[in-house]
């Protein structure tokens, strides 16, 4: 073979290697373009990237309640997730942009309401079934557990622009999480910003941030070196409000704390946070029964035999993270494994949530802002 036609020939397979390299990289899955592109990635404003992996869901700790046991093995998929919950002002401009009206701001439903209610209970009168939502009020002195209500009151007119009553707003509190929402409302602003909310386990296995079956996002430690990682009641005894520190118990700003491993704020205390999940007492059992679950979706339906307040199969949604109400004398659910259900109608003044994105919608949400992504 002559020179010439030799180094037509090595021209011509560098093309060819250069081509099907090409064809690789603009072909292949979300995941492998991320191992090709180390971490120079380029993702939706305001989300950072959950890399997929293996990782032991619920806890063994002293700490657990039943609901969290026992452990089991899960696999999930990487993911993108909002840094912190939906701030107020964020929900504004979903509002403003769809003239959306939250459940707080409607009037209740009977038909919806019941199914949260002992069979036979009568119907309320009209003028009760007025716009409006939970509110914590606390009490003067120490109470016992076995009621919420003597905590918690329903406010007519509270809603996430009044949060604690018709007298409360949210100024100056724009970079605070929205609450008062519920999972409709939650899924709702999803719909609209395309993106959802999380799993259970993709919101357990976030809120981890990397570190093993650790009892808190950051730790074992509740306060490493005296120092507090979370919002969290203020008070000496859960839910007596003290004159000392009232002003202090509410909302902060997203982000006033350190965040965990995968760089999320507020994964613990603040905002409880509402995920996709069907609320079910026993769901770690039968988790627990398979060698391995994969991208689990939860539950077909709920079941709570604990609550003495409403039917086992009242509909319930998880919710995830704790809030500035819970302290170690009562709920201590600033946990990653802690997990607790609620009826999805029922807004209240210190839930939220956050949302997240698979790869896939993160290139289609991208794409419809005219971002160029490199994933």
């Amino acid at each position: 073979m002559s020179k010439f036609n030799f180094k037509i020939t090595l021209i011509i397979f560098i093309f060819l290697l250069l081509l099907s390299a090409s064809f690789y990289f603009f072909s292949s899955s979300p995941e492998s373009k991320k191992i090709i592109l180390g971490d120079d990635i380029h993702g939706p404003k305001g989300m950072v990237w959950i890399p997929g992996g293996t990782f032991i869901m619920g806890s063994q700790s002293r700490l657990a309640q039943a609901n969290e046991k026992p452990t089991h093995k899960v696999t999930v998929d990487g993911f993108w997730m909002d840094q912190t919950d939906v701030t107020n002002k964020q929900f504004a401009e979903f509002v403003k942009a769809s003239a959306y009206i939250t459940t707080a701001e409607r009037k209740p439903d009977w038909e919806t309401l019941k199914t949260q209610l002992a069979p036979g209970t009568p119907k309320p009168s009209e003028d009760q079934l007025v716009p409006g939502a939970m509110v914590f009020i606390g009490t003067s002195h120490p109470v016992p557990f076995d009621d919420n209500a003597r905590w918690w009151q329903y406010t007519p007119l509270a809603n996430w622009r009044h949060p604690q009553g018709p007298q409360s707003n949210i100024i100056g509190k724009e970079d605070h999480p929205v609450v008062q929402v519920s999972y409709e409302d939650a899924q709702a602003y999803a719909h609209w910003v395309g993106k959802r909310l999380p799993t259970e386990t993709e919101w357990e296995y976030a809120a981890r941030g990397g570190l093993k079956q650790a009892n808190y996002s950051w730790g074992n430690e509740f306060k490493p070196q005296g120092k507090c990682r979370a919002n969290t009641f203020p008070g000496k005894q859960f839910p007596v409000i003290d004159p000392a520190y009232k002003n202090k118990i509410g909302t902060s700003k997203v982000a006033s704390y350190p965040p965990n491993g995968y760089q999320l704020y507020d994964m613990a205390g603040n905002v409880w946070q509402w995920v996709a999940d069907w609320y079910r007492a026993d769901a770690f059992v039968k988790a627990a029964k398979n060698s391995i679950s994969v991208n689990p979706q939860g539950p077909k339906e709920s079941y709570d035999p604990f609550d003495t307040f409403a039917p086992a199969d009242a509909p319930k949604r998880v919710i995830r993270g704790g809030s500035f109400l819970c302290d170690e004398n009562f709920c201590m659910s600033y946990r990653p494994s802690a997990r607790r259900g609620v009826d999805p109608y029922n807004p209240m003044s210190h839930i939220g949530f956050r949302l997240v994105m698979t790869a896939a919608m993160a290139n289609e949400y991208l794409k419809k802002c005219g971002v160029t992504t490199k994933q």
